[in-house]
This record gives C-alpha cells, structure tokens and sequence, in this order.
C-alpha cells in the first residue's frame, strides 16, 4: 500500500572428548548483533498483525535505500538461528519500495509450509542472508534489501524496476535444532565406533578395526528433552553415514540443508528414531547385506518437520 511522504530512507573435524555432563548448542553469541541496521527502515514502513498471519504494511514510497537495512518490529523469545543451514519455519511479503505494491507473498498456511533455512533463502534473495542471522524464533523482520542484495532476476521476475528497493516482512515462526542438544549418554558395547563432534556440531564417526556387528545395533549417545518422534512423523535430521569397511563417509547433511526423508533414504534409521526425543543424537549401526556393506549412522535429531512435509 502506498503513502506519500518526504520520508526517504537514501568434513574439517575438531575432535572433542566425550567428556562433562551435557553437550548444547549456544544460542546468539557475541558476534550476534541485530542492532544498528535500521537506517530509517522502521520509520518508513509500518506492519501490523500477529506473527505467522498476513501483515497489513504500508510504506512510504518511494523508498529507497543505499544499503541493505533490517529492523525486527517484533522480537520472538524462541530459539535463536545461529546456523544458515539450520532448518526454520519462515514467512514473507515482498513488495515494491518505489510503489508500495505488494509483489510476492508466501502462503501464510502452517499446513501446507516445509522447513527451510537462511542458506535457502539466500540462494533466491542473498542480502536475506544478514537480514535472518541470529534472528529468534517469533520474530518479525522488516527489511529492505538494495537492488544488489535482492538480485536483477528478482528485479525483473517481479515486474519491479532496475534500481527499486525490495521491501520484505519476514516472519521466523520457528527455529529447530542446529544440533543435537542435551545429556550426553554412557554406552559401553564394545567394538561400536566412537563420535567425535566439532564445534558446530558436525560429527566425525571413528569405526573400529574389528567387525560390524552381525545385527543393528542402536545407541543415544546425547538423550534431548524435546517431543518423542512417532511412526507418523518426519523427523528433521542432520546424519552422517559412514562404511564400516573402508571408513569413508558414504553420505552427510552437514552443510547443507537438513532433511526429513530419512524414511526414504533409509527406513530401518527412520525406525530407530521412533520413541526418541528431539535434540537427541543416535548412532545406528547397520550390518551388512547383500546388497549393501555394513555402515555407521549417525543422526541428530533437529525437530519434527511440519504434517505437510511427509505428504506424497
């Protein structure tokens, strides 16, 4: 909606030891500073409505911006995005800065919205990365993003002009896990591989000389406190699958986004996750076949992805 007014806005691993009482991912750290990147964007824009709904915005267009400007209007008290792969529930409205207009709009609709995450965002409009990290869950964000930052395809693609500003109103209505957060677990099977974690969290799988075991073995090696997985759920995963013979990496999500088909990429992993409680971390060993080798998995479990997720 458009207001006149004379108001213009110019696989590298650190071994831990398994050691101490609890392994939790930090929330924003020092580094994390959402203040100072207003630049007159809060005054030029006005949003109203609950976050998650469809916001009522007016601007006072034109606006135009010389640099890439954010300010969050509503401040969530939930989990704080610390990594851009980490999976989030995010809703946005772009419109126009010169006119005003609405260009685009996500669907608002909890039931038909898959996770993402900043990096995913940032592939279609790279200036969202600043604008998201560090956000919290329930936070609402005002940003203006420069013809730079929102990207001459975008440009085009939405009609707008050469030089516009992209004017967005994102909502973060959720936040997961980075990683597995909680109580580290004493297992003494022997001849299982041991994990080690790097800061960020991503595990290195260390398999043993010996054999595999001739039948799965599975094993929590951090017990998390959220909600316990159910047969019907998706489960939102970060895992590394390892081979027990050769002890090379044969597949991982880290790094990338995380998923929720592990029931497609492996069923009996999936099951295994059944009954265990978000933030958890599980190492799933699979014994050899005849159509596969013996490997290591392991699998934190970041959150349950939303019912629309697992639909065909």
């Amino acid at each position: 909606m458009r207001k006149t007014s004379a108001v213009l806005a110019s696989l590298s691993l650190a071994a831990l030891a398994l050691t101490g009482c609890s392994v939790t991912a930090s929330s924003a750290d020092a580094s994390c500073d959402r203040s100072g990147h207003d630049n007159g964007i809060g005054e030029a824009v006005s949003v109203e409505g609950e976050v998650g709904s469809m916001p009522e915005v007016d601007i006072y267009a034109p606006l135009r911006l010389t640099e890439t400007s954010y300010t969050d209007v509503v401040t969530g008290d939930g989990r704080a995005v610390v990594d851009s792969t980490q999976p989030i529930i995010a809703q946005l409205s772009i419109y126009s800065g010169e006119t005003g207009e609405q260009v685009f709009t996500t669907s608002y609709d909890a039931d038909n919205t898959r996770a993402s995450s900043i990096d995913s965002w940032a592939a279609q409009a790279p200036g969202l990365k600043e604008v998201l990290e560090c956000a919290t869950a329930g936070t609402r964000v005002v940003a203006g993003l420069t013809p730079e930052d929102f990207g001459e395809n975008n440009l085009k693609g939405f009609g707008m002009a050469e030089d516009d500003t992209a004017v967005f109103v994102v909502d973060v209505v959720d936040a997961f896990h980075s990683r597995a957060e909680g109580s580290l677990q004493f297992n003494d099977a022997q001849g299982m591989p041991t994990v080690v974690r790097a800061p960020d969290g991503t595990p290195g799988v260390i398999i043993p000389d010996g054999p595999a075991p001739e039948e799965q073995v599975v094993q929590t090696l951090i017990l998390g406190d959220g909600e316990k997985v159910t047969k019907d759920d998706a489960p939102l995963v970060h895992f590394t699958a390892v081979d027990w013979e050769d002890k090379s990496v044969l597949q991982s999500s880290w790094g990338q986004q995380a998923t929720d088909q592990m029931a497609q990429i492996a069923a009996p992993v999936a099951e295994a996750l059944v009954g265990r409680p978000v933030g958890s971390q599980v190492l799933v060993v699979l014994p050899k076949t005849e159509n596969s080798a013996a490997m290591a998995i392991v699998v934190d479990i970041l959150g349950i992805a939303p019912a629309s997720s697992s639909a065909p």
